[in-house]
């Protein structure tokens, strides 16, 4: 039973842990399934900083002295079971890409509305220090939501429409 805002915050950094890791396996599949060159090394550059997310989350579960291991996050789970179906996807390069992209920004907009959250409880438990490196995180997964929300409105989704 969750009894405390601090045990309720460590449940949900363990979850965010469960998360990135699943994430860091799912980034080469897509990057691979991904025609575009440029989608392919933003999911490249994003692999990147999920590595360094996770590291991040080991620090600060170092820092509150709480193992970063929980439960699977069953969200994140379900999420990229949906991107795996876009992996697999028999369509034309251009509509797959948007598939793809569609995929990672659902992934993205749980990461955002998870890490903001943590930010939120963080702030309120006094924890300034781990607040500004979940914070750090959050600004990653908002900067990634762009990226590909900028890429699919230049280009992929005008080349998946023909």
């Amino acid at each position: 039973m969750m009894t405390t805002l601090h045990n309720l915050f460590v449940s949900q950094l363990q979850d965010a842990y469960s998360a990135e890791t699943q994430i860091v396996e799912a980034l080469p599949k897509m990057a691979k399934a991904a025609s575009a060159e440029e989608l392919r090394k933003g999911f490249e550059k994003h692999l990147r900083e999920t590595k360094k997310q996770v590291e991040r989350l080991e620090k600060v579960c170092k820092m509150l002295d709480c193992p970063t291991g929980g439960e699977t996050c069953e969200a994140t789970q379900g999420l990229l079971t949906e991107g795996e179906e876009a992996i697999n996807l028999q369509a034309e390069e251009h509509v797959k890409d948007a598939a793809l992209i569609g995929a990672a920004q659902k992934v993205e907009h749980y990461e955002i509305a998870l890490y903001g959250t943590l930010c939120s409880w963080a702030e309120e438990l006094g924890l300034s220090d781990v607040q500004a490196l979940l914070h750090q995180t959050l600004e990653e997964e908002k900067q990634t939501d762009l990226a590909l929300t900028q890429l699919a409105e230049k280009r992929i989704n005008a080349q998946a429409r023909r």
